[in-house]
């Protein structure tokens, strides 16, 4: 019953709709989001039929033998529907992926699960199937999440800080500074990494224009000086960071701690679950920065993690 077709570019609109219906996809699995890095990766994303009609979207890459689901974005894994689908189609749309994978030479898969605060109703069933199959955990990365429903208070330290860069006369809120926010997180982790952020300049601003109502970008200055800065990522039910940075003059000043006060607070009003922070590892998960999480924690989030597994086929 159930049969797997490759995604190409005439299927564009339709399965936009269906991510955008299903209990677990976010704005990072429409097209114009996983196509914007096209010449990175070649995309191999696969759609699940039931007797013709889709059922399910795996978003997806392909690399030799490995397909990866997906190395652009930070999770994949199916995206279901609400209705009609329960754990007894997933093992069948997985059955026929694994065959259809195996048809096409591909040896691995590596899965990205969609961590469960993404979930807009309960939607596991592919863990399930992983396990059905043998798969093997292969990566976790812990991030520190807020449950905006019940909010831990930031420690003292943090209100103390918070109430210090107030009264500085320290302001927050949304910016269209794009260029000088980059600028000052590039320095910051090329003084600090050797690195640069995963997006350029151009590509968040691409991203941005595509996706206004996603994306945004919210600092804090003090007299017209940049001192920090978070871009978020909003996927209703969450509120994630996806670039923090903040200036020396901006630890010193304790403006990243009244940002994160303002958004904290912002994004429980209207209405999102959780508040996530974002992952504290590097190495796929071998390494925790421990001050990074101990600072997250401070400010009242707990550890959720986001899983990849392996299939050899």
């Amino acid at each position: 019953m159930i049969t797997i077709t490759r995604y190409d570019a005439s299927m564009a609109a339709r399965w936009d709709e269906m991510a955008r219906l299903s209990r677990n996809g976010t704005f990072l699995h429409q097209r114009g989001y996983m196509d914007y890095h096209s010449d990175r990766f070649t995309d191999c994303s696969l759609v699940a039929m039931n007797d013709g009609k889709w059922c399910a979207l795996l978003p997806a890459c392909v690399d030799g033998d490995t397909l990866f689901s997906h190395r652009g974005l930070t999770y994949g894994g199916w995206l279901v529907p609400l209705k009609h689908f329960d754990a007894t189609v997933m093992l069948q749309v997985m059955d026929a992926a694994i065959e259809w994978m195996r048809a096409q030479g591909i040896k691995h898969l590596v899965y990205k699960a969609v961590p469960h605060i993404y979930h807009r109703y309960p939607c596991e069933e592919d863990l399930y199937a992983l396990f059905r199959h043998g798969a093997s955990l292969v990566e976790t990365n812990i991030s520190t999440t807020i449950d905006l429903t019940c909010p831990l208070p930031l420690d003292r330290g943090n209100k103390s800080g918070a109430n210090a860069a107030r009264k500085a006369g320290i302001t927050v809120g949304p910016s269209e500074d794009w260029e000088g926010y980059w600028h000052l997180l590039s320095s910051l982790l090329d003084e600090r990494y050797d690195t640069r952020p995963v997006h350029t300049l151009d590509e968040m601003r691409l991203l941005q224009g595509r996706f206004p109502e996603n994306i945004s970008l919210h600092t804090a200055t003090l007299d017209g000086e940049l001192l920090a800065g978070v871009v978020m990522y909003l996927s209703q039910p969450v509120a994630h960071c996806q670039y923090i940075g903040a200036s020396p003059a901006g630890k010193e000043s304790k403006a990243l701690t009244l940002l994160f006060e303002h958004l904290i607070a912002k994004y429980q009003q209207e209405g999102y679950r959780y508040f996530d922070f974002g992952i504290s590892n590097e190495n796929h998960g071998l390494y925790l920065n421990e001050g990074l999480v101990r600072q997250k924690s401070r400010l009242g989030g707990r550890g959720i993690v986001y899983n990849t597994f392996q299939i050899d086929l």
